[in-house]
């Protein structure tokens, strides 16, 4: 059955898709999640809404729209967060209701806007990507992979501690905009896949699952885009099969599933151990107290 699949163009663009998502979503999350920004993805996801509305306005791609007005939020909401004139959460919530409300009534107005096109962009439509939008996904996903290659070690420092990045000489202002723009081009590159909605939750939780599992950073970063992969193509084929499960609801459910189980798995790993150092840090009896 999957052979048959794997000769269907189709799927063919769907898998593709997939795989780019899962690898870059938990990628730029490892970030996002240790600087403790973790609604950061549903906030742009919502302003991105905007975007594909305004090119189905202006009769321009939706995309490259989507593109424009998340780096421009993205943008707006860091420099909003590092001037300290409001808080995170409170900048985080005007991009959540400004963007869907902007979205959806320039939707309405626009030419051939639909609720059936609003809803493909809300919660994905991976079925219908097209090889235009492979090419588009793959640009931004050789970007987005590109900026965490090369500045992957001073986003580290600066996720841990933002002051000592600061002391250290780093560019806080530059790595700041730059995880924030990385952010905005991983929503547009999933949006397809799993949709604005719920495109936060494949940063957020492999990302999440990882940590339960692993100590080390880039540990915790290789096991989440691994985990990322996986949901991704697991609810793909559970779409596929199954013509009634939405594709992004399945994605998310399988993330979630794989988040309970690393749960446990990892409560009982971290007692095995506390168990071990309790044993040898035990000091052995003397012959006397056997006796």
């Amino acid at each position: 059955m999957i052979f048959e699949l794997l000769q269907e163009q189709l799927f063919q663009l769907a898998l593709i898709a997939a795989l780019l998502v899962g690898l870059c979503a938990p990628a730029v999350g490892t970030f996002i999640v240790q600087r403790r920004l973790a609604l950061l993805g549903d906030g742009i996801g919502h302003v991105a809404l905007t975007g594909v509305a305004l090119g189905f306005l202006t009769g321009t791609a939706p995309v490259l729209t989507a593109v424009i007005v998340s780096i421009a939020g993205a943008v707006a909401i860091e420099l909003v967060r590092a001037r300290g004139r409001t808080s995170g959460d409170v900048a985080l919530a005007l991009l959540f209701y400004g963007g869907i409300a902007g979205g959806v009534m320039l939707m309405g107005i626009a030419p051939g806007g639909s609720n059936a096109k609003l809803n493909s962009y809300l919660f994905g439509a991976i079925a219908s990507v097209t090889p235009l939008d492979i090419w588009v996904i793959a640009a931004l996903a050789v970007t987005v992979i590109a900026v965490v290659l090369i500045f992957g070690r001073e986003l580290f420092v600066l996720c841990q501690d933002e002051e000592m990045a600061r002391a250290s000489g780093l560019p806080v202002r530059f790595l700041s905009l730059l995880i924030a723009v990385t952010a905005a081009l991983t929503v547009v590159i999933a949006m397809r896949v799993v949709g604005l909605l719920l495109v936060s939750a494949l940063m957020v939780i492999p990302v999440a699952t990882s940590q339960q599992l692993t100590r080390g950073f880039r540990a915790t970063m290789g096991l989440a885009m691994l985990f990322g992969v996986l949901a991704s193509v697991g609810g793909l084929l559970a779409s596929t099969y199954s013509a009634k499960v939405p594709p992004g609801a399945a994605i998310v459910l399988l993330a979630l599933a794989g988040f309970v189980l690393a749960l446990g798995v990892g409560r009982f790993v971290r007692r095995g151990r506390t168990q071990e150092s309790t044993l040898s840090e035990r000091p052995a009896l003397r012959v006397e107290e056997v006796a």
